[in-house]
């Protein structure tokens, strides 16, 4: 890929931006566990390189289990992570994060969820704005969890629940009624679709869970309706491009169905994913964006404007961050 000239880097940097697809343990810096054991974990792996494909979901799954489950042992190890996490996000003018935890590490740690939580809010700088999720396999439920996820509309800082992990898994059919709890409880719902299965599973997620944000969903492109399903119901996509060329959901960054998707009016937002597996930022993502897909800077506004679209803050919040992303862009206060 092209470097950015200093004039569209500087611009990127500038918008205020979100992260809203992003998973605590998949973001673990890898510079944590390079510092910590220098000899197990080298300096620059190969599966951190932009050019590196992953065969296949099991194959990435690993690498990230085996680079993260080391280190996430305790509450005080997710807040140090976040803590690094969180400062490189300020360092690109990310101003909103919606991250999660994966809940079976509750199991395996022997540390509550809530806890976690706990860790993971208190590492956020001021000014950073940070909802916490936590997400599950679709056959969690059927599990010894079942009890944790009984209660997860009644954690306090929890900001909603997320379905993930291999899509080709069948979805329980008593995940329906636990998030439509979840959101009575003025939590939200997501649930990944349309990454490594079809749009049908895009559907299931809308139609079935009832969810409005879809992690990633971009294999709806496949079914024009879909789509409409998706813009008729006000669905959010949360979009990982990099994540998507590297796990060979796509062939290649200018085959990539975004500006499709967002053409045919379905709000899609940009995040990192699991960077730890990637080597990716989120100015990465923009300028990928950019230079691989010629993305104007109306349209990389646009993004922007997508993730605010959705984040939970206040509208004085949102209007001001709107509000720089229109000057920026050049457009006029109407």
């Amino acid at each position: 890929m092209v470097a950015a000239d200093s004039s569209l880097a500087g611009f990127i940097q500038a918008l205020p931006k979100t992260e809203t697809h992003l998973h605590v343990e998949g973001a673990l810096p890898y510079e944590l566990l390079h510092t910590w054991q220098p000899e197990r974990w080298v300096k620059n792996p190969p599966f951190r390189a932009r050019s590196y494909r992953y065969a296949t979901f099991p194959d990435f799954e690993n690498i990230l289990l085996d680079h993260a489950l080391p280190w996430f042992t305790t509450a005080e190890k997710y807040h140090e992570a976040a803590k690094v996490m969180f400062a490189k996000h300020v360092a690109q003018n990310v101003c909103y994060v919606e991250t999660s935890f994966h809940l079976p590490v509750t199991k395996f740690i022997n540390v509550p969820g809530p806890e976690i939580i706990a860790a993971i809010r208190s590492a956020a700088p001021a000014g950073l704005e940070v909802r916490v999720f936590t997400g599950m396999l679709r056959t969690d439920i059927n599990g010894d969890l079942r009890p944790t996820i009984n209660q997860l509309h009644n954690w306090d800082g929890l900001a909603g629940v997320d379905l993930h992990g291999f899509e080709h898994q069948t979805t329980a059919l008593d995940t329906a009624e636990v998030w439509a709890r979840v959101r009575a409880a003025g939590k939200v719902t997501k649930c990944h679709a349309g990454e490594f299965d079809g749009a049908s599973r895009v559907r299931e997620a809308i139609e079935f869970l009832g969810v409005k944000r879809v992690q990633h969903g971009v294999r709806a492109i496949e079914d024009p309706a879909v789509v409409k399903l998706a813009l008729e119901r006000g669905v959010t996509f949360d979009v990982c491009p990099i994540s998507n060329v590297g796990l060979r959901v796509v062939p290649a960054m200018r085959e990539h169905p975004i500006r499709r998707l967002m053409k045919a009016g379905v709000r899609c937002t940009v995040s990192t994913d699991d960077p730890l597996c990637f080597a990716n930022t989120i100015n990465d993502e923009y300028t990928a964006l950019a230079l691989e897909l010629n993305f104007t800077r109306a349209e990389l506004a646009q993004v922007a404007r997508n993730g605010w679209a959705v984040a939970d803050v206040s509208a004085e919040t949102r209007s001001a961050a709107l509000a720089e992303i229109d000057r920026l862009a050049g457009v006029s206060a109407a």
